[in-house]
């Protein structure tokens, strides 16, 4: 499970193990290089934890404990986590602001505690076995590396990735592994049984009720809190911190913000930039970093790139990927990593928590025109976020108009705003094999629909649909395909200045008008920016981070894996897809690339199913067609066993 692991933590590693329990550790050591090593227990050895990610809030809870009495020897965060559990229990996770799965073994009661950060930056998986026996890891693969778990891909995850992009917490693409639900904590144990108890959960005002808060405060307020966050992220790391800068708005307010807390030498900045021209952002992310003085490295990515590392891109992401754009970043933390680099501050969190998505705008354009919708005049705001629409032609225009107007009759329904995404997600079921499909009509997919928090009607359209993005999109994909999984990749930390505890609280406290006034997406972000970003980045539309898809795959030429996931050998033997229909989207897609390159010549559910089927038929064929999976190489560890350390391989 440990050798599985290395690229999460390649610094050093420990084993604690009793007649009960074992926890095994993978560190990458960035706060308290020397005295930090995991496990790690209390005063009298009857508390150990494991822990991966940061308590950025560490040094305030560390003199809080310490005027309560307890004692520490070392001065990571990690011990932190250890007394604040004895003086509070799972009230304490409640007091963390950071990124964590933690593992706490309580000897005396025997007990397993388990906690997963508020958003789910860090990733935590976990096995119920029989007789009573508990498995977790920080990823899927490490389970796998006992033979007593199943390999087997449920239907109902793969189900949700093809609605929702991922699996929703807590179920997971593969049968009897659960993911941990982020904000929440299990207890694990004979005498107590399992019980889970969620610890935070996300605060929208009522609709009904005004702001007291003026444009003015909220701005300050905003800029003050996410300053701060910005310079914990910065400060409370004991090896160099680094910056990504994608050009846009929110990396390049992180990075200024980051940059002006340095403590000494230089401050790195790492962009990607594209060969694709529709993709590239090389003027904006040039321009910051010239405001910087950072010293600013970029790697440009090809389509042949990204189909070279797709593999192993899936490896790390342990579920279907519906974009290509995770492979870019894969890339980039390569770099980061090279550049002697372990952590960066990065801007994801902005969009959720500030609205900042098209598809906010989306919901809002297509609730105002719900008020009216016969009015032809309503829906031409279309043309206002995507100014093709206006120059198109009246068929492919009146085509864009009646998408939108599907559903128009729900608005005020809880999934309005995520409606259209999910509908056009959902188009890719048709190739899933009828096997697969007679197990999804007598299995029920669970929807998030069903689990919605008790006062989420009485908050306004736009805190619905950014709780649902929080819920769906931010934590299951964004967060582990694109976040996570692509920096551990290369054994680096992300770190969110966005996703700061006290960052989230004051966000979702603000009222729409600040966040979404018209079809201004981010508006109170822009304010707090004014001074912090160049006028151009300021002002230049919001561009998706994306990559090219299918034609990765194809242009110049097919990689022979992509072949072997295609043939109906395989399909059939995976049993996933329905091989005849998978053949005709492989033939339309390849025939209609090589006679012309260009990225839009796909449909956007053709490229979605090409890239989703692909990376399902490389997890299947990585993850249960494989009957074992060994490390590459010898893993050596220290083992702490009661009162004696050794080592071992």
């Amino acid at each position: 499970m440990a050798a599985l692991l290395a690229h999460r933590g390649p610094d050093e590693s420990g084993l604690y193990r009793d007649r009960h329990a074992a926890l095994v550790h993978t560190r990458l050591s960035i706060i308290d290089l020397d005295t930090g090593s995991q496990p790690l227990c209390n005063e009298d050895r009857t508390l150990w934890i494991v822990f991966n990610g940061e308590i950025f809030n560490y040094i305030e809870l560390r003199a809080e404990l310490l005027s309560r009495g307890h004692s520490f020897r070392t001065t990571s965060d990690t011990e932190v986590i250890v007394h604040a559990f004895e003086e509070w229990e799972e009230g304490c996770f409640r007091r963390f602001n950071g990124q964590w799965a933690l593992a706490l073994w309580d000897c005396v009661r025997q007990r397993l505690i388990l906690s997963r950060d508020r958003v789910g930056i860090q990733p935590l998986f976990v096995h119920e076995g029989p007789n009573g026996i508990i498995r977790f890891a920080s990823e899927v693969k490490a389970l796998f590396a006992d033979p007593a778990v199943p390999r087997e891909i449920d239907p109902r995850g793969l189900d949700q990735v093809l609605t929702y992009w991922a699996p929703v917490a807590p179920l997971s693409l593969f049968r009897d592994i659960q993911e941990f639900p982020p904000a929440s904590y299990g207890v694990y144990g004979k005498q107590c049984g399992s019980t889970r108890g969620v610890y935070w959960t996300p605060r929208y005002p009522d609709a009904a009720e005004p702001s007291s808060v003026t444009l003015q405060d909220a701005t300050e307020g905003l800029r003050e809190k996410l300053t701060r966050a910005t310079q914990m992220r910065m400060l409370r790391a004991d090896v160099p911190v680094g910056s990504y800068l994608s050009g846009g708005l929110d990396s390049s307010v992180v990075a200024r913000l980051g940059n002006q807390v340095r403590v000494d030498g230089e401050f790195r900045t790492f962009s990607l930039r594209f060969e694709d021209p529709e993709f590239d952002e090389t003027p904006y992310q040039r321009a910051m970093a010239a405001t910087l003085d950072s010293r600013h490295e970029e790697m440009v990515v090809s389509r042949s790139d990204i189909a070279r590392v797709f593999p192993d891109v899936v490896w790390h992401a342990e579920k279907p990927l519906l974009r290509t754009a995770a492979a870019p970043m894969f890339l980039l933390s390569g770099l980061v990593r090279q550049s002697g680099i372990k952590a960066v501050l990065t801007g994801e969190g902005a969009d959720e928590m500030l609205a900042g998505y098209d598809l906010f705008r989306e919901a809002k354009i297509r609730a105002f025109w719900s008020r009216m919708p016969e009015s032809h005049i309503r829906p031409r705001l279309f043309d206002r976020l995507y100014p093709y629409l206006a120059r198109a032609p009246q068929h492919a225009k009146g085509m864009a108009v009646e998408f939108w107007k599907q559903g128009l009759s729900e608005a005020g329904m809880p999934g309005f705003s995520h409606a259209p995404r999910w509908r056009t997600t959902a188009m890719v079921k048709r190739f899933l094999a009828p096997e697969v499909k007679a197990v999804l009509t007598s299995q029920r997919v669970p929807d998030v629909l069903d689990s919605l928090p008790g006062s989420f009607m009485q908050w306004d359209e736009l805190a619905r649909a950014q709780y649902l993005e929080c819920t769906t999109l931010l934590s299951g994909y964004l967060l582990s395909s694109q976040g996570d999984r692509m920096l551990m990749a290369h054994s680096v930390e992300g770190r969110f200045p966005f996703l700061d505890s006290d960052v989230v609280d004051f966000c979702d406290s603000l009222p729409a008008l600040y966040k979404l006034p018209g079809l201004n997406e981010k508006s109170i972000l822009k304010r707090v920016a004014r001074e912090l970003v160049p006028e151009p980045i300021l002002r230049r539309p919001k561009q998706p981070y994306r990559g090219p898809d299918a034609v990765s795959f194809v242009v110049p030429n097919i990689p022979e894996y992509v072949a072997d996931a295609f043939s109906e050998t395989q399909l059939k033997q995976a049993g996933l897809f329905d091989p005849l229909a998978v053949r005709r989207l492989f033939d339309k897609c390849v025939s209609t690339l090589l006679k012309d390159s260009r990225l839009a010549v796909l449909s956007n559910v053709d490229n979605m199913a090409f890239v989703g089927i692909l990376s399902t038929q490389l997890l299947w064929e990585q993850f249960v067609r494989r009957p074992a999976i060994e490390p590459s190489a010898t893993f050596e560890f220290s083992v702490m066993i009661d009162r004696t350390v050794s080592t071992t391989a």
